[in-house]
């Protein structure tokens, strides 16, 4: 299912000035004013008392201005009134109307040559279509307004036409040139002082962190961007902060305070008569009771939004709709109606080129197609889930955002101190080089995103107390920030500083995994393969001795990889150390207590519940003869080779509980776990996900898990260090020239 995040396109405004209602209305009402003074009065009554907080007010008082203007042959003012009642009638969801007054005011903008009126009305031509999901028409439209505005020196009209182009980018998952578009018009916004400009960029810029799974400068944008908001008194603004911040609490397993800022959203979007604004409210508190396990009222709240959107024609949240519905009756185990919604909602997603629903309509496809035995359907359906999944929070994506805030801060700090336009021209020759540097060396790819991982695992290395060195470690991790701080001064030193950062973090890393000399101690053939994706990874393997005399194998697969991956990793590790360090023995017991300390120790980040991070995982525990072992699977299998009877191997597969070890919507049931006796001879195999969801191959296609289970019963005759070269091989043979996607871990131990 997925919530409504609102991002605010910007919809050009004449100013931000507080006005003085009562002294407005004077001047209108007095005739022996003279008409440029009253359609003034009348104009600054519409955009700035009414226009944002009672649109349908505006609408009649916008119709008083262009009767007046029509009688006194004011075609500035006929346009300027026309334009307004577009405005509300967007604001109010009446998207039809709204391009009609629209059209209708272009005319006389371009009969009077308004190059600005005309840049404003394209501008606002194209939220329309992006409303409607002809993204197509929508850029069109934002390129033509930016083309004029930029021939007018109008800096507010530029910082629209690029906040709109970024959310177009957005909704097609290209999180690098949205966040570029929308920092740049968050520049120029702060240039001019325009409030509520500088909010809706902020509130933009939250959504991106958020698609991202960075809920807390998610937070920290959208609670920023309410402030102004609220400072500026803006409703619209003022709902739709409210909304995203609620989006963010529930991400975060609040749902309490996330349905108190849904309801006071709702409240605002009723008291403006904002449809658009409604139903998108009615999506998120459907996502409330969904979560709850109250199907009725979520399917309730699901179709009052749908209708909606469907009478106002906003194909892109009619998509949202219909795939939320289809994960009701996936929960209710009515497969058939999930489909038919599943299938309405990728054709319009599809249609409109909307990446972010691709992803989610795919995914109830796949699971409804599983369901039902569907089984071709469902792994089409999954591999279109994880294409437009990988390209929404893709590393590149992740890294791109980071480059753009570090690009912005600098820009930022520049100005701030009055840096002169040779200092700033040295910045711009820096990122050039810096480029340059990424394309020859891969391995020094994003350096400030290197230098920033750094940092990370030391700090991760000082929270959780691993080596005794806490205050000179702090003390590094100042040294390495003030180096990124100075980086554009120096960057060939920078280069040498990060690259031992990089191999230092690595090999601190490197001590949380499990040492030869202990799996050597306790197993009799085994191979590890081990291949990060880069320097670091979120792919570990532990292993420990057991109170109760056992031996225990974790691999597992940390949420992310690189810089967060890492960090995670160590968390994991450490939580699971604190588990058998309390004496849990049983597989089940020590993935609970894992997931208990992990949740605990993510409500540091200011949550109250912890982010939705951990690890998928499997455990598995030998006995002291190896005659039985006891395992726990966390969304991770785990594979059991025997030979049968007549000495052909097969795989028997202990299927994963579909949970992992960290917050999640089912993380109050217990793990379970098993037990399975073994023989002389069983090969028993544990992997993440990593090497069958490498693309490679003739076709470029993924390797699979299917052809993973295949290619292992076809080596498995094989001394277990000559399986371990086969994988390697097979691995770098099928990846090629693709880049790797993912950290890649798989062990074999054989009893």
């Amino acid at each position: 299912m997925k919530r409504i995040l609102f991002l605010l396109t910007f919809l050009p405004v004449l100013s931000n000035a507080q006005v003085n209602l009562d002294s407005l209305w004077r001047v209108w009402n007095d005739e022996a004013q003279a008409d440029t003074n009253r359609l003034k009065a009348i104009a600054d009554i519409n955009w700035n008392g009414y226009l944002f907080t009672q649109p349908d007010s505006a609408f009649y008082f916008a119709q008083l201005r262009l009767d007046f203007a029509k009688e006194k042959g004011q075609k500035k003012h006929i346009a300027s009134a026309l334009y307004v009642q577009g405005i509300s009638c967007y604001l109010q969801g009446d998207y039809d109307n709204s391009l009609d007054y629209y059209t209708k005011s272009l005319k006389f903008q371009e009969e009077i040559e308004n190059k600005i009126g005309i840049g404003a009305v394209f501008n606002s031509i194209g939220i329309i279509y992006k409303r409607q999901g002809d993204y197509g028409k929508a850029i069109d439209y934002y390129t033509k307004s930016l083309k004029i505005q930029e021939e007018m020196g109008d800096k507010s009209g530029i910082a629209t036409a690029l906040n709109n182009i970024g959310a177009i980018f957005q909704d097609q998952g290209d999180h690098d040139k949205a966040l570029d578009y929308y920092t740049k018009s968050l520049k120029i916004e702060e240039e001019i002082g325009g409030k509520r400009g500088i909010a809706a960029s902020l509130g933009s810029i939250g959504t991106i962190y958020r698609d991202q799974g960075d809920y807390g400068k998610a937070l920290d944008y959208h609670t920023k961007s309410l402030k102004i908001q609220e400072e500026i008194v803006d409703k619209r603004g003022i709902a739709a902060a409210l909304n995203n911040i609620g989006t963010i609490l529930q991400d975060q397993g609040d749902h309490d305070k996330a349905m108190d800022h849904f309801t006071k959203s709702l409240k605002i979007q009723e008291e403006m008569g904002n449809k658009s604004g409604i139903a998108a409210a009615f999506i998120n508190i459907g996502n409330i009771f969904q979560n709850q396990g109250d199907y009725g009222k979520a399917l309730d709240y699901y179709t009052k939004s749908l209708k909606i959107h469907e009478e106002i024609g906003d194909k892109s949240v009619i998509a949202v709709s219909l795939n939320n519905i289809g994960t009701v009756y996936i929960d209710l185990g009515d497969y058939d109606k999930s489909i038919d919604y599943g299938k309405r909602s990728l054709a319009i997603a599809q249609e409109t080129d909307y990446t972010s629903q691709i992803r989610y309509a795919a995914q109830l496809l796949w699971k409804g197609n599983k369901k039902l035995g569907k089984y071709k359907e469902s792994l089409e359906m999954y591999e279109l889930y994880i294409a437009a999944r990988d390209s929404l929070v893709s590393e590149d994506n992740q890294k791109a955002t980071i480059r753009q805030e570090y690009k912005y801060a600098y820009e930022k700090q520049a100005a701030a101190d009055s840096v002169k336009v040779a200092e700033a021209g040295k910045v711009k020759d820096a990122l050039l080089v810096a480029e340059k540097a990424e394309n020859k060396q891969h391995q020094q790819q994003q350096y400030f995103l290197y230098a920033g991982l750094a940092i990370a695992l030391l700090f991760g290395a000082i929270i959780f107390n691993r080596f005794k060195l806490a205050n000179k470690q702090k003390g590094i991790i100042e040294q390495q920030k003030k180096k990124v701080d100075d980086a554009y001064d120096g960057l060939e030193e920078a280069h040498k500083e990060i690259t031992d950062s990089i191999n230092y973090a690595e090999r601190i890393q490197r001590s949380f995994l499990a040492t030869d000399d202990l799996l050597n101690e306790n197993l009799n053939e085994y191979f590890v393969y081990f291949n990060p994706k880069e320097a670091v990874s979120g792919d570990f393997y532990w292993a420990g001795k057991l109170s109760n005399g056992n031996f225990a194998l974790v691999n597992a697969d940390s949420t992310g990889h690189g810089v967060p991956g890492a960090i995670m990793s160590i968390l994991n590790i450490s939580s699971i150390e604190k588990a058998v360090e309390k004496n849990a023995t049983n597989p089940a017991d020590i993935f609970n207590q894992t997931r208990k300390t992990i949740i605990e120790r993510l409500k540091k980040d200011g949550s109250l519940t912890g982010g939705k991070d951990g690890m998928d995982a499997s455990l598995i525990s030998f006995n002291p003869d190896k005659s039985k072992m006891t395992y726990v699977a966390a969304q991770n299998p785990i594979w059991i080779v025997r030979n049968n009877e007549n000495g052909v191997a097969e795989l028997v597969e202990v299927k994963p509980e579909k949970m992992p070890v960290g917050k999640h919507d089912k993380d109050h049931i217990l793990f379970n776990g098993g037990e399975y006796d073994l023989q002389k001879g069983d090969q028993i195999y544990t992997l993440t996900d990593g090497f069958q969801d490498q693309f490679g191959g003739p076709k470029g296609k993924k390797f699979m898990i299917k052809n993973m289970r295949e290619y292992v019963l076809s080596i498995c005759h094989l001394p277990m260090q000559d399986q371990h070269q086969k994988i390697k091989e097979t691995f770098a043979n099928w990846k090629g020239d693709v880049e790797q996607v993912d950290d890649v871990c798989v062990i074999g131990v054989r009893i």
